[in-house]
């Protein structure tokens, strides 16, 4: 917060406020955002007016622009010491950028590029709306994995239908911000189409290059970092005598010359004079100018073929001769580590002859107290790290020994080893999650060197399956995909590289990629080692076909899906898991034309073939094949009429997943029972079921960052029962993950929009209203699609409106329209709100509507009042008409409990109404 707001006393929800004002956004939309009322919203905008001076809302958006520069540097790591000199370069640097949008700062090891890199998009913080982004890529050991790193460094996560780079590029194309890639010399093969495509795609974004070598791209501007200046009163000599005062040594004026003397032996690079400073405590400065003389003497004439690397060597090799031998033995190997790690794992990488495991821990303080190692405190103990160019030094030494391949031998057994582990922690806790984090690069790095060797490869296997399964509870669902399907192309045997592929397939299903999901299922036939194994791959292969064909980007041809049926009937045999499977995408096949299609399907074909596919699942004893059989039979039932029957079925299936740990498997098994079962329970009006399995859809970490998907059943469930507070906040989420996503045609979130637009159009917010309704046309939406809901949400508007005719005349079939509803969720809702719009209207078919109705919605509570309250209506029946307001709190309907109560009249109305205010209507 800025020195004005917190002198001001602005509180932290007044400062979220303050920002969104600055975005100038409306008090509607931050309401929804903030998941607050338009008028509490009001009274903070009117608090934040009177504290901070503003005359109007314009004068505060210009706070709020002044507050964001300061917030803007929040992307940044913050120095932990102060940056010194570099005036020079920072202003040239600047300006580059401030004309250029793909700045390259390229320099020697050491010369101090991050540090420069830092101050200067701290300077620029200001010039970039939508903040400045700091991505370390020191980690990272795979260049197609570069994408990852930005992504978890600006807090984006994979999108339904794209990759990770796509998904970075999608939340920064209409950004303006600066994207500082640190450290990519090791990289460039995967920085250069990265930056390359960013800029293409984001046209407001910039981004500033740290490395030891030009990206070599024709949209690169390169800056060449120079050493410190060592001219005079030199940023050398002010960078030492800082530094040097950091450790408890204090320059006299009549050193200053001797230090300058030093600087320039280390030829100003920054990273050589902090170290240097660093040993003063211990040698002192003549001691230091020694060392130094001695050492640099062995280099003349010496130099390296790559120049690059010249004076860091030179201070690096000074630093190696400080060294006794176990330290040096100990600083070449934890070179393999890429990432922070704890003295125990040292110990077990670092800890073989002549090095014994207990030299280990001593070492490691002696390597810090002479910088040549970082040292942090973290929840899980004290870390250590070596700077990267340290890192690599040493990386070149132990290939120099001789180690190389017998030290990364035990970092891989130290990798397997944390797996294990981590595979046998619980994985929703913290803990957890800070152990997977902190060892993660190292296990890419590990995996990354064992696939390049043959004698590595069953190592390599077992690492790449074991990580797959790791990433996929950590939610990084993309990763662990690519993950199974590396280990499969690592597995020497057929069965368990068809396993591997099961697993990628399941993953798949779970991103909503209906491609790769129908993909991998065929690949895992074809390496599955056996007739019955191939033909149960085939038939779900085709079941996914069907299933999911809305997942698809490209749907194939029916003839492929229908010829790969035929082949796995053929191969089933009398294989009992076989023959499940091919029952099961038999009922798929049959489903998909009725209800894809409007093909002609008997009810009684349908549920037949259902209730044969969940004998044979049952008889596996496996609840993930008795659910997806479940799913076939709730079909059939639906195709029957049967809306009871087909929601306890639905509710079945999620039962059956409740105590089944998640896998890929069974998640992907869990997110299609949850929707249904949600949309179920709203057709037979239990508004509670609905809700509460609306909720875990929703909270399903699997769908974290897929927000239209997760969302999608908890808002219709919401809109239903009337929360609008709840339905507004939720529909920011569903918005932005389907345009994160693309805002892909997606026919099947059509009720979803139009629930979202019956609220608005319920709280008189008409200009939302017509946002949404444009939603459900940008979605693909067809008229017949909105037959089956469009008409219910429509009525329930105009009812409260008063407007009872014009809802008759909505609710009534029109000449020629589809009648898709008959046979959707809301039919009950349909039937019911037909009959009461029509005693309402003075409708002389009032009373047949109403008997007609009963037998359809019978054991409905929640519609059931409805009918109740119309016929209390129609006979005037004050009495009877209160009953209904209660039948509708049972029933979880607190909306319709507020309309009886407005109904009724009198007292009762002014109650109804406050509830509705409760609610945000």
């Amino acid at each position: 917060m800025s020195e004005q707001a917190a002198t001001a006393g602005i509180s932290a929800r007044e400062a979220e406020i303050l920002t969104l004002v600055g975005e100038h956004r409306s008090n509607a939309e931050i309401a929804a955002q903030l998941f607050i009322s338009v008028r509490t919203v009001e009274t903070h905008v009117s608090s934040l007016l009177r504290k901070l001076g503003a005359p109007d809302r314009r004068a505060l958006a210009g706070v709020a622009r002044a507050e964001r520069t300061s917030q803007a540097r929040a992307g940044l790591p913050a120095p932990l010491s102060p940056f010194i000199g570099r005036a020079e370069e920072r202003g040239a640097l600047r300006d580059a950028l401030r004309a250029r949008r793909a700045v390259t700062a390229v320099g020697p090891g050491g010369v101090g590029k991050t540090r420069l890199a830092l101050a200067v998009a701290a300077d620029l913080a200001g010039d970039f709306a939508d903040g400045v982004w700091f991505v370390d890529l020191v980690p990272v050991t795979d260049p197609a994995m570069v994408g990852a790193a930005v992504a978890a460094a600006i807090g984006v996560g994979e999108q339904q239908g794209r990759g990770i780079d796509d998904s970075v590029l999608g939340a920064l194309a209409d950004r303006r911000t600066l994207l500082v890639l640190d450290n990519c010399e090791h990289l460039s093969d995967g920085v250069a189409p990265f930056v390359e495509r960013l800029l293409t795609r984001c046209p407001s974004v910039t981004v500033l290059i740290t490395s030891r070598a030009r990206l070599m791209v024709p949209f690169e501007w390169v800056y060449l970092v120079p050493p410190l200046s060592l001219e005079g009163r030199s940023d050398a000599v002010a960078l030492f005598v800082d530094r040097a005062a950091a450790v408890g040594w204090t320059a006299r004026p009549e050193q200053l010359d001797q230090v300058a003397d030093v600087c320039r032996k280390l030829d100003g690079v920054a990273l050589a004079i902090e170290l240097a400073a660093a040993r003063l405590p211990a040698l002192g400065l003549d001691g230091l100018v020694a060392g130094l003389t001695d050492h640099l003497r062995l280099l003349v004439g010496g130099y390296r073929a790559d120049d690059r690397h010249r004076s860091v060597r030179a201070m690096l090799d000074w630093s190696e001769a400080l060294l006794d031998g176990p330290d040096l033995t100990l600083l070449s190997r934890i070179s393999v580590f890429v990432s922070p790690f704890t003295a125990s794992a040292a110990a077990e990488v670092a800890g073989f002859g002549p090095l014994a495991p207990g030299q280990v821990v001593d070492g490691l303080g002696r390597l810090a107290d002479q910088s040549l190692l970082s040292v942090t405190a973290s929840a899980g103990g004290t870390r250590y790290r070596a700077l990267e160019t340290i890192r690599q030094y040493g990386t070149e030494q132990l290939a120099a020994a001789g180690e190389a391949d017998t030290t990364s031998v035990a970092h891989l057994r130290w990798c397997l080893a944390t797996v294990a582990e981590l595979a046998e922690q619980p994985s929703g806790t913290g803990d957890w999650r800070a152990g997977f984090d902190a060892a993660v690069d190292d296990l890419r790095a590990a995996l990354s060197w064992a696939v390049e060797r043959s004698d590595q490869r069953a190592d390599a296997h077992r690492l790449a399956l074991s990580l797959a399964g790791l990433a996929f509870s950590r939610n990084l669902v993309g990763e662990s995909q690519q993950r199974y399907e590396q280990a499969a192309a690592l597995a020497d045997d057929p069965a368990g590289a068809a396993a591997a592929l099961r697993s990628a397939a399941n993953v798949a299903a779970c991103r909503m990629r209906g491609d790769d999901a129908y993909r991998l299922w065929q690949a895992a036939a074809e390496r599955a080692g056996d007739t019955a194994a191939a033909a149960r791959d085939l038939a779900t292969a085709t079941t996914t076909y069907f299933r999911k064909s809305g997942a698809f980007a490209e749907l194939p041809p029916r003839a492929e899906a229908t010829a790969l049926l035929a082949r796995a009937h053929e191969l089933a045999g009398d294989d009992p898991a076989a023959r499940a499977s091919v029952a099961l995408a038999d009922c798929a096949a049959l489903g998909y034309a009725f209800f894809a299609e409007r093909a002609e399907a008997t009810a009684a074909k349908m549920t037949s073939l259902a209730e044969r596919a969940v004998e044979l699942a049952r008889g596996l004893d496996d609840p993930l094949a008795e659910c997806a059989a479940l799913f076939a039979l709730a079909g059939a039932q639906r195709r029957a009429g049967d809306t009871f029957a087909a929601a306890a079925t639905a509710g079945r299936r999620v039962e059956l997943l409740d105590s089944v740990p998640l896998t890929p498997g069974v998640a992907d098994e869990l997110i299609d029972a949850l929707l249904i079962a949600t949309a179920t329970s709203i057709g037979v009006g239990d508004l509670p079921a609905a809700r509460r399995w609306g909720r875990q859809l929703r909270d399903l970490p699997v769908l974290a960052e897929v927000g239209h998907v997760a969302t999608s059943r908890a808002i219709m469930a919401d809109a239903i029962a009337g929360q609008a507070t709840d339905v507004i906040a939720a529909s920011g989420r569903f918005l932005d993950g389907w345009t994160q996503a693309g805002r892909p045609a997606a026919r099947q979130f059509g009720p979803v929009a139009a629930s979202v637009a019956m609220i608005h159009g319920l709280r008189g917010d008409l200009a939302a209203q017509a946002e949404w309704d444009a939603v459900l046309d940008q979605l693909g939406v067809t008229p017949a699609d909105r037959a089956g809901y469009s008409p219910t949400f429509d009525a329930i508007m105009l009812l409260h409106r008063g407007e009872a005719t014009p809802a008759l005349e909505r609710l009534n079939p029109r000449t020629g329209e589809p009648d898709a509803w008959r046979n959707g969720i809301l039919l009950h809702w349909h039937v019911a709100l037909r009959a009461e719009a029509a005693v309402l209207a003075g409708s002389t078919d009032a009373t047949a509507l109403l008997a007609e109705a009963r037998p359809i919605v019978a054991g409905n509570p929640a519609v059931g009042a409805i009918l109740d309250r119309a016929a209390a209506l129609l006979d005037d029946d004050q009495e009877r008409l209160l009953e209904t307001a209660a039948a509708f709190e049972t029933a979880g309907c607190p909306y319709q409990r507020a309309r009886t109560l407005i109904l009724a009249g009198g007292d009762h109305a002014s109650t109804g109404r406050a509830t509705l205010a409760d609610l945000g209507i």
